[in-house]
This record gives C-alpha cells, sequence and structure tokens, in this order.
C-alpha cells in the first residue's frame, strides 16, 4: 500500500483539491440566501467527499480489471439507457434522470466512462498497428453511435456528442489510417458545415418539423447560436446574460458574492451548467485564467502518465478521459462566450451535481491507477490480443 502511496501523482491531486474549493466558494454565492438553493454548497463538499472515496478506490484497483470485464459495464451501461428511455425524469428538457432512492441519477453522464473502459478494451484486443476499416472502425463506432442514438433521442445533445468524441479522440491513439483520418475529417467538417448552412437558409421548414416530433428543446438551443436574430426572446435570455455578465467581470471581476447579473438571478442555473459566468463575473478575466489553468496542469499531468506507461491499454483510458475532459470544458465555456451551442454539459470539478463530479473523480481515479499500476505489467492480468490459428507451409 505505502509504494502505491508513492507513486500518486500528487500535483493532479493538489489541483483536484483546488478545484473543490472553487466549486464550493462559487456554489456557496450564488446559491447562498436563496431559500429554494441555500445549503447547496453542503451538498457540494458531500459530493466531493463520496467522490474522493470512489477516486481512492478506482486508483487502488487495478486498470486491467475493468479492461478484462469492460463488456460488462458496456453492457449495463446500456440497460441503464433503456431504463432512462422507458421510465427516465425530464429535467432542463432532457429526459435523461432515474430517481433512485431519492437521488437523481443521470445515466448518460455515467455511460461515458463504461464507454471509454470499453473502447479501450477493443483497442488492446484487436493490437494491429493500423487499423482497417471495414474490420475494425466501423465495427467500433456502431459500438459507439449505439448509445448516441439512444441519448440523442433524450434529447441530451451534450452527453451524446461526448460519446462522439471519445470516439475519435481513441480511434486517433488506436492508430487510425492517416487517409481515414483525413477522409473522416472532411467529412465531418462538411457534414458540420453543410449543417448549420441548411439550418440557416431552411431555418422555417426545419423549425416546423422539429415541432411536429416534440423537439422544441433544440431549437432553444440551436437559435441562439445560429440564427440570434429569429430566435425567441425566451431562448436568447441564457446566454444573452451570460454574456453580459462576462463581459461586465472585466479584468479583475467584480469582486467575490458582487456579480451583478448572478447575485440578481438574471443568469438561469447559476450554480449547474452556468457556474463559469460566476466566476468570469466575481473574478474577471484574471479568475477565468487561474480555472483554465489549472485545467491545463492537470491534462498536461494526464498525457504524461500516459507517455511512461508500459501498457497499451493505460494510455487507450487515459486519451479517452483527456478527449471526455477538454469536450466538457471547451463546450460549457464555449456556449457562454457564443462559439458553441447550449447543450446543458456541466464544467468538469466545478458544476454542481453529484452524476456529474462522480464520474468526473472515478475518471481521474482510474488515471491515477495508470499511474500506480502502469510500470508493472502482469502477465496474467494482461487482456490477449485476437489472433488466428497460423497455417504452416510444409517444404515439399
Amino acid at each position: 500500500m505505502l509504494q502505491k502511496l508513492k507513486k500518486i501523482d500528487y500535483i493532479i491531486v493538489a489541483v483536484l483539491i483546488a478545484l473543490m474549493v472553487i466549486s464550493i466558494l462559487s456554489i456557496y454565492s450564488v446559491t447562498n440566501g436563496r431559500p429554494i438553493y441555500d445549503g447547496y454548497h453542503i451538498r457540494m463538499m458531500k459530493y466531493y467527499g463520496v467522490s474522493f472515496v470512489a477516486f481512492i478506490a478506482l486508483m487502488l484497483i487495478d486498470y486491467r480489471l475493468l479492461i478484462k470485464y469492460a463488456w460488462v459495464f458496456y453492457l449495463g451501461g446500456l440497460a441503464l439507457l433503456g431504463v432512462v428511455s422507458l421510465i427516465g425524469k425530464t429535467k432542463n428538457g432532457a429526459e435523461g434522470w432515474l430517481n433512485i432512492g431519492g437521488l437523481s441519477l443521470q445515466p448518460a453522464e455515467l455511460f461515458k466512462l463504461c464507454l471509454i473502459v470499453f473502447l479501450a478494451s477493443v483497442l488492446v484486443r484487436i493490437n494491429k498497428n493500423k487499423l482497417s476499416f471495414w474490420s475494425n472502425i466501423v465495427p467500433i463506432s456502431i459500438l459507439a453511435f449505439i448509445p448516441f442514438v439512444i441519448v440523442i433521442s433524450q434529447n441530451d445533445l451534450g452527453n451524446s456528442l461526448s460519446y462522439v468524441i471519445i470516439l475519435f479522440g481513441l480511434l486517433w491513439i488506436g492508430n487510425i489510417k492517416f487517409s481515414h483520418a483525413l477522409i473522416g475529417l472532411v467529412i465531418m467538417i462538411g457534414a458540420l458545415i453543410g449543417g448549420i448552412q441548411g439550418y440557416i437558409h431552411y431555418h422555417d421548414e426545419i423549425k416546423v418539423t422539429l415541432e411536429s416530433i416534440n423537439k422544441d428543446h433544440w431549437i432553444e438551443r440551436l437559435d441562439p447560436w445560429l440564427v440570434p436574430e429569429k430566435a425567441t426572446a425566451k431562448a436568447r435570455y441564457h446566454t444573452d446574460n451570460a454574456k453580459l455578465a462576462i463581459a461586465s467581470g472585466g479584468m479583475s471581476g467584480e469582486g467575490y458574492m458582487k456579480g451583478t447579473s448572478i447575485q440578481s438571478e438574471r443568469v438561469p442555473v447559476a450554480y449547474t451548467d452556468s457556474i463559469f459566468v460566476q466566476i468570469a463575473e466575481e473574478f474577471g478575466f484574471v479568475g477565468a485564467s487561474v480555472l483554465l489553468l489549472l485545467y491545463f496542469v492537470m491534462i498536461h499531468r494526464m498525457i504524461l502518465i500516459s507517455l511512461e506507461c508500459r501498457d497499451r491499454a493505460g494510455p487507450y483510458l487515459i486519451v479517452g478521459v483527456v478527449a471526455m475532459m477538454l469536450y466538457q470544458i471547451f463546450e460549457n465555456i464555449g456556449a457562454f462566450i457564443g462559439i458553441m451551442p447550449l447543450t446543458g454539459i456541466t464544467l468538469p470539478f466545478i458544476s454542481y451535481g453529484g452524476t456529474s463530479l462522480l464520474i468526473n473523480m472515478a475518471s481521474i481515479g482510474i488515471v491515477m491507477s495508470v499511474r500506480i499500476h502502469g510500470q508493472d505489467v502482469q502477465e496474467e492480468m494482461v487482456v490477449q490480443p485476437l489472433s488466428y490459428p497460423r497455417v504452416s507451409k510444409q517444404r515439399s
């Protein structure tokens, strides 16, 4: 046990503690004195306590055990997503919540970690220098797009897109051919540009179609981003006030618990999705930069751990976690400065929420497990790659 503790990356631990302090102080700032939300910072402390237990538990478990039983996590995660589709509750437009014993669980968040572990295990088993298109890339993509379709049907655009980002990140480190990557990138960019232009030019027709299939929530997300002049005042309210709050923060901010927009509650859900707005308004550019620097240090340390790992599974897991984190950070912050649509994705380690925090802390726990166990490859625990019997040729 002592030898394992010596291998811990204490810089990452220090960053986690710093993010915890920022989170609790930020949540206190936007909820203090409001009867409905009063005490949420205490709840967040409890969530952090449980999440640190999960972090330590996964840190001590050899990550190769997760790889070995990855298909169990994948199938179990799919089952949970299916249950949500049948009896899930709706929050903020997304039909992705389960109430279990008085607690709200979001399986779509949980499945991100299941997908990372599962795709990493698939790539370990393939064990190829270059991934072939039809026998490797296509089946792997199908496995990732099954949960994507389920979650996007639940109006959870943010988490469904995270599955795609995780897939791309793992295919890249899985040694996809450059030609395949280039073709995929061109197709993706072309589809994105075509979709944006199509939405702008055929907005009214698309709006009618989305309304007919009860996807009004999508219109409220996309209109303020792509066609703000056609967006309703209700749809623009969130992002418009968020931009004003961030701009009013200036260089050093208006001061802790003195943010005009935040304290007047003009920015909705400031304790969860919009927590970055509170930091930017009350601590300004300097405070936002410190937060981004902490994220940078964490991601940099994770990449270094992946480079030091002697096992193939470790880097796959870490790249999946890095891809997930980068997407969440970029999407959350980008939505409030106008470069991304508002999808309701949380800001890692900062936003209020038990499920999101638990999954993010568990992910870092797996990264730390790679740090601790990645130098000691035990043959009995390594998943053997898929192989085919060789037919020897006898000389005549």
